[in-house]
This record gives structure tokens, C-alpha cells and sequence, in this order.
């Protein structure tokens, strides 16, 4: 004889909880995508539209003609390429600077005890809290009582007033995270302290020593307040180039866009090739450690 077992309804509720989180997350990430890369898109969209579409009143979403035209214009409206090389001596310049004695800084403040460490720490902390407004004055006479002024090198020490103390803060909280107990391995086996932050604390710090380099280059590259006060139209950054397009007739729209096109190039390729850099950095620093 056999026996009808009767099952009531499933509860679903703990199912369509994690996919209503779920969508939700997903529609927030949509959200974020939409409103940073919207500003993106619209600079490629107007780098490639005719000028006289550029200024329409009543702009489309997609471009109905493309022309290479404006980009013509960027590269003939002024001296293109020194305000380029310029700006990446100065950023190039800051990062190496920057990660040679932040890492040292951060080196010694996660690793070493002494006296006024905290207050090392604090300041590190409140410098970052002063608007870079605030500074220009300041900046601006102690330049120029150094003979740095309209010079690219004032400009590099300038810069690195706020990167550097950036750069200290972050690779500092990536030694912390890396346990000392590798380096006593390391220095029971006969290493040097040198020597074992050499072969096991720097393969693990290098991922945070190419992200904070990014962030530099990405801060150094963009700066236009310091680089318009502090510098000449003869050795102007590419960042105050783009004011070029901005006369007394009116502003240029499509070409500056296509100016900010070409601008963000090198962002664009650092960050391709800083993303490899990157998985390849966590890896050796995984088989090293």
C-alpha cells in the first residue's frame, strides 16, 4: 500500500532575498559606471563631432558625422608637444621621487620605534587636510626666494608637498599588513635586514608601490592650479595648454575636447600596462613569501 506524501508551498523568501540584494548591487554598480564614464564618453563624442555641432543647442547623444579635423586643430593650435614632454618629465620625476622616499618613510615608521613616531604620523595626516589653495602664496615666495620659480624643478618640489605625504601614508599601511615574522625568518637564515627586505618584504610591497606610483602620475599629470600660478606660458604644462582654445572670440569646444582626447592617452596606456604589472607583482610576491 503505498502512501501520497503531501508537500506544502517552498519557501522562496530566503532565495529571492540574496537576488534582490544582488540586483540592487548590480544596478548601483550601473548607476556609478553611467555617471563617470558619461563625462568620458561626451569628450569623445565632441572630440569627433564638426565644431559647428560642438556648440548646437540641442546636442545628440551620438555623433550623426565624425571628422579628424579637430584633432588637426589641437596639434596646430600651439606648441603641442613641449607642454607634453613637460608634464611627463614632472610627473615622471615626482613618482620616482616620490616612491624612492616614501618607501623609505613608510619603511621606517611600520618598522622602526622612536621618539615622536606619532607625531611623524599626525603630520603626515594633516598635511594631506590643507587645501592646496591655502598654499599658493606660500609656495609661490619660498620659490621664489630660491630662484625656482618658472622652473620645472619648483614645480617637482611643489608637486611633491602633497603626493609624497599621500605616497608615505599608503605604502606604509601595505608594510604594516606584511608580518614581520618573514623578515625574522629571512634574517635567522642569514640574510641581512637589507637583504630580506630586498628579497621577501619588496616582492609583496610592489603592488602597492605600482598602484600609489599610479596615483602620482595620475595627480601630477592633472594639476593645473599649481602649474598655471607657478610657470610661464613659454614652459606651460599640458593641463594649462588646454586653456589655449579659451579666447577672446569664444571657447573651442570640439578641439579641446579632442586636446583632453589626446591628454588622456598616456593614462589610458599607463593603466594597461600597470594592470599586468600588478597580477604579476601579486603573484611573485605570493611564491617569494
Amino acid at each position: 500500500m503505498s502512501t501520497a506524501t503531501v508537500s506544502g508551498p517552498r519557501n522562496t523568501t530566503g532565495r529571492s532575498g540574496p537576488r534582490k540584494s544582488k540586483l540592487g548591487w548590480n544596478l548601483l554598480g550601473l548607476f556609478v559606471f553611467v555617471t563617470a564614464g558619461f563625462p568620458v564618453y561626451w569628450m569623445l563624442n565632441t572630440a569627433f563631432k564638426p565644431a559647428k555641432d560642438a556648440i548646437d543647442p540641442d546636442p545628440s547623444l551620438l555623433p550623426t558625422s565624425i571628422t579628424f579635423s579637430n584633432f588637426s586643430r589641437a596639434l596646430n593650435i600651439a606648441d603641442f608637444w613641449g607642454p607634453v614632454g613637460r608634464s611627463l618629465i614632472v610627473s615622471l620625476t615626482v613618482v620616482v621621487i616620490g616612491i624612492v622616499v616614501g618607501m623609505l618613510a613608510a619603511l621606517a615608521i611600520s618598522r622602526f620605534a622612536f621618539r615622536g613616531r606619532k607625531v611623524v604620523i599626525v603630520g603626515i595626516l594633516a598635511v594631506q587636510m590643507v587645501p592646496l589653495v591655502a598654499m599658493i602664496i606660500p609656495v609661490f615666495l619660498l620659490l621664489n626666494d630660491l630662484g625656482q620659480y618658472d622652473r620645472l624643478s619648483g614645480l617637482v618640489l611643489t608637486y611633491l608637498t602633497f603626493i609624497l605625504p599621500f605616497t608615505v601614508w599608503t605604502l606604509r599601511g601595505f608594510i604594516v599588513n606584511i608580518p614581520r615574522e618573514l623578515e625574522e625568518a629571512a634574517m635567522v637564515d642569514g640574510c641581512s635586514r637589507t637583504t630580506a627586505f630586498i628579497r621577501v618584504v619588496f616582492p609583496l610591497l610592489a603592488p602597492g608601490m605600482v598602484a600609489t606610483s599610479v596615483y602620482g602620475f595620475i595627480q601630477a599629470w592633472n594639476e593645473y592650479l599649481y602649474a598655471l600660478m607657478l610657470m610661464s606660458q613659454q614652459n606651460q604644462t599640458a593641463t594649462v595648454w588646454l586653456g589655449n582654445f579659451t579666447t577672446k572670440h569664444g571657447t573651442e569646444y570640439a578641439p579641446m575636447m579632442a586636446g583632453s582626447t589626446l591628454m588622456a592617452v598616456p593614462i589610458v596606456v599607463l593603466f594597461l600596462l600597470v594592470q599586468r604589472k600588478m597580477a604579476a607583482g601579486l603573484t611573485a610576491g605570493a611564491v617569494k613569501g
